[in-house]
């Protein structure tokens, strides 16, 4: 069985050696020690969200602190090529639903895009809410799934900033139906940001994929199945990981 993973301060675990002491408080902490309720000897894994992965072994646990030993240290280096989800905001928490399943599915960023028939709209302290709400619900995925890299959560993007993000990726592919070429066996790079572009409820109106076409974006279609906001991106995101990382 996988161990518990718990993510902590970065400075803090890349100060560690082999058998330092380690201190897992706040609330980590007090779900290590009250919720999940590691017992002395057992062992469970601390990530920094920076790659740095750790195995301690509990040493003594008190109310809302986890003390451990340091047994291993693993350094997992900064992915290359990137997979980046630009998630169109979609009612119903498909968005959210969509980017949880990402994290898990390994996504190195995502990316919230105000799209023209996006039902949802961010505004002001909206937009503030709803990004944070984004980044807990991708720290929960991120310590599900075991990442010791937990993704980015981009600002919001409009379609011109969006464009101009395209214009830098090594691969834009936009999720479209009635793209002619299929996302399976499309040809990656070997390095910098390949970006995933899935729209909301509505699709991705015309104007819009014109603009990203113009900017270098690829349309692609990912089968005969018209997929959901809340799951075109995973599965997307699992053709490309069969290409590349998964094997």
């Amino acid at each position: 069985m996988t161990h518990q993973l718990f993510l902590t301060d970065p400075a803090m675990l890349g100060a560690v050696a082999i058998d330092s002491t380690v201190l897992l408080d706040g609330d980590e902490g007090r779900h290590a020690a009250t919720v999940v309720r590691i017992m002395p000897g057992e062992r469970y894994l601390l990530a920094d969200g920076h790659g740095r992965r750790v195995v301690a072994e509990a040493t003594s646990v008190e109310r809302g602190v986890l003390t451990g030993t340091v047994i291993s240290i693993d350094d997992e280096p900064a992915p290359d090529p990137r997979f980046v989800l630009v998630q169109a905001l979609a009612k119903g928490n498909r968005d959210e639903q969509a980017i949880e399943a990402a994290t898990e599915l390994g996504i190195d960023e995502v990316v919230p895009w105000q799209a023209e028939r996006s039902v949802v709209v961010w505004r002001q302290e909206r937009s503030a809410r709803s990004l944070a709400k984004w980044r807990a619900l991708i720290a929960r995925a991120t310590k599900q799934s075991r990442r010791s890299r937990m993704p980015l959560t981009s600002s919001p993007v409009t379609l011109a900033s969006l464009a101009r993000r395209v214009g830098q990726s090594a691969l834009t592919l936009v999720l479209h139906e009635d793209a002619a070429a299929p996302l399976a066996g499309a040809a990656l790079p070997e390095r910098g940001d390949i970006l995933i572009v899935v729209g909301p409820e509505g699709g991705i109106s015309p104007r819009e994929l014109e603009a990203l076409v113009e900017a270098g974006a690829r349309p692609v279609r990912l089968g005969p199945m018209i997929l959901r906001a809340s799951s075109a991106g995973p599965a997307a995101l699992a053709v490309l990981n069969a290409q590349s990382r998964w094997r």
